[in-house]
């Protein structure tokens, strides 16, 4: 079993974002990668480094932005601490590979995932380590396929570590990218743990490298199945308003954006997560019988995919 020391782990990531950007170029066929390395200057709450690569009016993904980061801070946020309370206050080292997709075709999914480890400890103390991560789908038309699909590679790369890891995170999921002031599930989930020490570092790098590794698994074969269906203003409309929605969760809920807005991150790439066009209709209601309400009465109720 490889080690959870952090150059290793360091190496890992930065070697899995330059796999996801390889292929998903290569998946567009038209937009490259720009790529942005960022150092955080002497003096800011935050020290340390990254890198961050966004792809923006491609063929096939209007805006896709993969980033790294490894930063050290002299104390933990209060979104990092809410189920740590002891480490309240205390330096700590982190360290991540954050994306999230938004493609042009409607019928072709938003997605998210995230891979992280963080270190803390208060002087004196052995530091604490604990990992997490996952990958969640939001389509904007549903297909059971892709819903099994997706959660058939998610099940496959928690097996290694235990029978209960998938419903565990799956539910996990379901519960956090959630907007409780919509009363709705972002999408149709997928995985997501936080928090994760179980059977040690290397277990939890294990884990970290097994879900990071099987991500292009489980989203290429839907973006390669859906990018060339047709589509029109109808489908773009309805896009670009459930986008909103994505984008209400990720300032109102989603913790990694907190930690990084408070712990003083780098703003931009915070928020590359964002769509690059988005629109909010007052009290909107898809017709009845139509996909489009078809999504949020089927396939964004929680359910068992696979």
């Amino acid at each position: 079993m490889t080690r959870a020391d952090p150059p290793v782990v360091r190496d890992y990531l930065i070697g899995l974002q330059q796999r996801i950007t390889d292929t998903i170029e290569s998946l567009d066929g038209q937009a490259r990668f720009l790529r942005d390395d960022w150092h955080k200057a002497p003096g800011e709450p935050l020290q340390g480094d990254g890198i961050t690569k966004i792809l923006e009016g491609g063929a096939v993904f209007e805006r896709a932005g993969v980033g790294f980061s490894h930063v050290r801070g002299p104390r933990l946020p209060p979104s990092a601490t809410q189920q740590r309370p002891e480490l309240a206050g205390a330096p700590f080292e982190a360290m991540g590979v954050s994306l999230v997709f938004h493609p042009l075709n409607p019928y072709v999914p938003t997605v998210h995932m995230n891979v992280r480890m963080i270190a803390a400890g208060h002087p004196g103390q052995a530091p604490v380590c604990w990992f997490g991560g996952g990958m969640d789908l939001t389509p904007y038309y549903g297909f059971d396929e892709d819903c099994q699909h997706f959660h058939r590679v998610c099940r496959d790369a928690c097996a290694p570590f235990g029978d209960d890891k998938y419903p565990r995170f799956k539910q996990w999921c379901d519960e956090y990218f959630f907007n409780k002031h919509r009363g709705e599930p972002r999408g149709i989930g997928g995985i997501f743990y936080d928090d994760f020490a179980e059977g040690g570092n290397d277990n939890g790098f294990a884990l970290m490298r097994s879900v990071g590794d099987a991500f292009l698994d489980a989203y290429v074969p839907i973006v390669q199945r859906r990018q060339g269906m047709d589509w029109g203003e109808r489908e773009r409309e309805h896009q670009l308003y459930r986008r909103g929605r994505y984008v209400e969760f990720n300032l109102v809920w989603d913790r990694g954006t907190h930690f990084g807005l408070q712990s003083g991150g780098r703003t931009e790439s915070i928020l590359l997560s964002m769509p690059p066009l988005v629109r909010w209709q007052y009290q909107h209601q898809p017709a009845p019988g139509t996909p489009e309400a078809r999504l949020t009465e089927y396939f964004l109720v929680p359910r068992a995919w696979v």
